[in-house]
């Protein structure tokens, strides 16, 4: 049971993006084929990977967070983000000691324009914002 000081700050234990893309080898493929067709498209894709894995801007951006940033697929995201969201994807969340809060949703993503550093200041802003400590 959260005190009511626990709600009144509650404070961020990892963040959660998710991917507009299916995780499975299928989806994988569907997105990359769509993606250089101009049929599919993912903000949050745009930022943390390039065009076969993980980009490095991002990995270093990741790494300076206080918190880890985990990430999914639409298919195989936590069920209680899924219920936060609405199943609204990309996404990304926190999940705090009271619960999952949407900090980012695709408009505030594709604002991004691609940058790992313009997604960790959308994140800080959207905490603060939202009243959100950080460990």
């Amino acid at each position: 049971m959260s005190t009511s000081n626990e709600q009144a700050n509650p404070t961020i234990r990892r963040l959660i993006g998710v991917y507009d893309a299916n995780g499975t080898l299928r989806g994988e493929l569907a997105y990359f084929v769509g993606a250089r067709l101009g049929r599919a498209h993912c903000s949050l894709c745009d930022i943390t990977h390039g065009l076969a894995r993980e980009r490095s801007d991002w990995q270093a951006c990741r790494a300076g967070l206080p918190v880890t940033f985990d990430t999914f697929h639409r298919d195989d995201q936590p069920e209680s983000v899924r219920s936060a969201t609405s199943s609204t994807v990309p996404v990304v969340v926190a999940e705090t000691n009271i619960g999952i809060v949407l900090l980012l949703g695709p408009d505030e993503l594709r604002a991004c324009a691609g940058s790992p550093e313009a997604l960790v200041h959308a994140i800080e802003s959207a905490a603060a914002a939202g009243g959100l400590n950080w460990p």
